[in-house]
């Protein structure tokens, strides 16, 4: 099972972008999906999450209003829809499946916010 994270690139701030994160092969009992970020430099933040059941959905305080998490269950996919982004959302994004059984994670995506 691999998860490929696309989606990433460089935009100015007040833009948007949208994060994919699609698993490919079986996955089975998974039960929150969601996002973490790192910047240069700083430790790694847990930028949003989402239930795979209920859809129950989960932000850091800095991106609250701004970003929003979704999921395609049908297409194993989970989303990460940034708007209004600013310098300090620069980072690696990284996408991540929890399970009963396993973790999986994707390779990371660059995001850069340009002032």
């Amino acid at each position: 099972v691999q998860l490929q994270a696309t989606g990433g690139g460089l935009v100015q701030a007040g833009g948007s972008l949208r994060l994919s994160c699609a698993a490919s092969g079986s996955i089975f009992s998974i039960n929150v999906m969601g996002w973490y970020r790192q910047a240069p430099g700083k430790q790694r933040e847990l930028v949003a999450v989402i239930t795979n059941g209920g859809g129950s959905t989960n932000y850091a305080d800095s991106v609250k209003g701004r970003f929003t998490i979704s999921r395609d269950n049908a297409k194993n996919t989970v989303y990460l829809q940034m708007n209004s982004l600013k310098p300090e959302d620069t980072a690696v994004y990284y996408c991540f499946f929890a399970g009963s059984l396993n973790n999986y994670w994707g390779q990371g995506t660059l995001v850069t916010v340009s002032s």
